[in-house]
């Protein structure tokens, strides 16, 4: 009976040693290493076990016990910590080290077997009919490894039971291959002493775990789509690799590199690029730029009617920076057909060019219809809206020679052009105004207070109509500085303004810039209720509004424009 218990143990090392052979065998340089670190350790563990009922000395026995515990304290934390791994599950790495060190103070505790009373108080081996026994006193630190143990198999069964649910990225087959063993696992651990007296069935759980983790490890090189198509295009010879370190030493090269650079058989593994003047010549340019700029990595190589892609990237190991990874890809056939686009490029971008300012004409000539059929309605303000795009147009022009005022405020050309093409719009909300307001003759007075809230309407209800009416999708900035234009340009610093009241910068600048050639055309311009004013009555009128009424920063702008107003003003003909 002995020897067959023996025999049991030795089969189950030397398959466990076999089936860690057949891994090594298909070892992948991006495999994990806790993921080998278990593949080595259980041949290991089950050659403890073997030893442990094999030894004809109690001594034997004990070193046999000890290398055993290498399974309970660290197998099943490397099996935890796989498992995290394969399901995407970041843990913190003060975790991760807590971890291991309860593993390192557990075995240390379970090397003191024999020679104090923390792990075993006493183990008693004794042969009756030639079949060996061992009884074990364990000790209190035998408790906590326990507990370790339960830990390190509750982290596994949360980790896959998340990654079954929430981890749409791990494939399900790889999920079921980590349960299995883990379940079997579990129960050989807690439940093979109370089944069988006389062998342990942990070695075989742990054979069984081997056996599902090479189903692992062969999925494993299937779903690293990287490594897979890198495998396959260096193999189809479509992409050349050059290595070298960060002192720009050669580390290796694949045949398809040495294709396109024929003198890269001339250098030697660890030595410098510069052995040959011919390939330091050609590579040093390039990898001057990458250090100088990162996003400057690609490069092209033309050898006869060939065109190649070079690309330069650091070479990562464990996301450190190790040296340099040059990658040839042939990109000649992308590069013959760039070179017959280009060739109707010219004549293309002037046709489209011609089509693009007839569309834009179009757009700029329908609002401005819009914007002159609606002020028809209002006799009282006639040009008003060519006169106020035209001011806008010549603040604009002043304001863009301040660089300080253009940054802070985010001015570019598209600002510019879009609020001169808005301008136009800014009363399009008198659509909607009663006539018998809009018309009211001079005769019959000033608006009544009812009649002025009506009449202030037409800013609200401007930036509704320009809501529905202009597209988005089309232009959306335009549309926002439009509707901006319309609903506050009557807003005032002070906060006296309307629709909101809004004060200070809640004013947008579009709109602050709208009430000064609003309120400047309404000063000096003729009304059939008022006469138009002078320049200088209409610029006092202006300067003591400036930080009331107008952006007092704007200040500086209007008067720089001043004389160029006021000579388009005087070639107006209905001030």
């Amino acid at each position: 009976m002995q020897q067959i218990i023996e025999n049991y143990y030795l089969i189950a090392f030397l398959i466990s040693a076999a089936l860690t052979c057949v891994y090594a065998f298909m070892w992948h340089k991006h495999f994990h290493v806790i993921f080998s670190l278990i593949f080595a350790f259980i041949p290991v563990v089950n050659l403890g076990y073997y030893m442990s009922v094999s030894s004809e000395t109690v001594d034997g026995v004990i070193t046999g016990i000890k290398i055993s515990y290498l399974g309970g304290c660290f197998l099943l934390l490397f099996v935890t910590l796989h498992i995290f791994n394969l399901c995407h599950i970041n843990i913190s790495k003060t975790f991760e080290r807590l971890l291991i060190v309860f593993a390192m103070i557990t075995y240390m505790g379970a090397l003191t077997i024999g020679h104090s009373h923390l792990f075993y108080n006493d183990i008693i081996v004794t042969f009756e009919n030639g079949v060996m026994h061992q009884v074990r006193d364990y000790g209190p630190l035998h408790t906590v490894m326990y507990l370790i143990v339960v830990l390190y198999f509750s982290l596994a069964f949360i980790g896959i039971i998340y990654a079954f649910i929430k981890k749409k990225e791990v494939p399900k087959r790889i999920i079921w291959l980590l349960f299995i063993p883990e379940i079997v696992a579990f129960l050989t651990f807690f439940g093979s002493k109370l089944a069988f007296e006389m062998v342990e069935l942990t070695p075989v759980a742990y054979i069984f775990a081997q056996i599902m983790y090479l189903f692992i490890a062969h999925y494993l090189c299937l779903y690293d789509v990287t490594d897979v198509a890198v495998d396959s295009l260096t193999e189809a010879g479509l992409m050349g690799f050059i290595s070298l370190d960060k002192k720009l030493d050669y580390l290796g090269s694949t045949p398809t590199a040495h294709k396109v650079f024929e003198n890269l058989s001339n250098l030697a593994i660890d030595k410098p690029l510069s052995q040959d003047k011919e390939i330091y010549d050609t590579f040093s340019p390039w990898l001057q730029k990458y250090m100088e700029d990162e996003n400057q990595n690609k490069f092209y190589y033309t050898k006869g009617d060939d065109i190649y892609l070079v690309e330069i990237h650091y070479l990562l190991h464990d996301g450190r920076k190790r040296g340099y990874q040059i990658t040839i890809s042939d990109d000649t056939q992308n590069q013959k057909y760039i070179k017959l686009i280009a060739s109707y490029n010219s004549d293309l971008e002037k046709e489209v060019k011609i089509k693009t300012e007839n569309i834009v004409r179009m757009h700029n000539d329908f609002i401005r219809s819009m914007a002159t059929m609606v002020e028809s309605r209002d006799s009282s303000t006639g040009g008003h809206i060519v006169r106020t795009s035209d001011v806008v147009e010549i603040l604009m022009n002043e304001i863009v020679k301040d660089e300080d005022f253009v940054r802070e405020n985010k001015i570019d050309d598209t600002f510019i052009a879009n609020i001169i093409k808005a301008a136009p719009l800014h009363d399009i909300g008198k659509i909607s105004v009663d006539d018998a307001i809009l018309k009211k003759p001079k005769e019959k007075g000033r608006f009544t207070e009812e009649e002025f809230k009506e009449m202030q309407r037409h800013s609200t209800e401007g930036a509704r109509v320009l809501e529905q009416i202009l597209d988005e999708k089309d232009d959306p900035l335009f549309k926002k500085l439009a509707i901006n234009v319309a609903h506050f340009h009557h807003e005032r610093m002070d906060g006296s303004g309307y629709p909101k009241g809004l004060k200070g910068d809640e004013i947008p600048l579009e709109a602050r810039i709208m009430a000064v050639a609003d309120v400047y055309d309404a000063l000096v311009s003729k009304r059939i209720y008022k006469d138009s004013m002078s320049f200088e009555e209409a610029d006092k009128i202006m300067m003591e509004s400036m930080g009331r009424h107008f952006d007092k920063r704007l200040e500086k702008f209007y008067v720089a424009a001043r004389p160029k107003i006021e000579e388009y003003y005087l070639k107006q003909t209905d001030r």
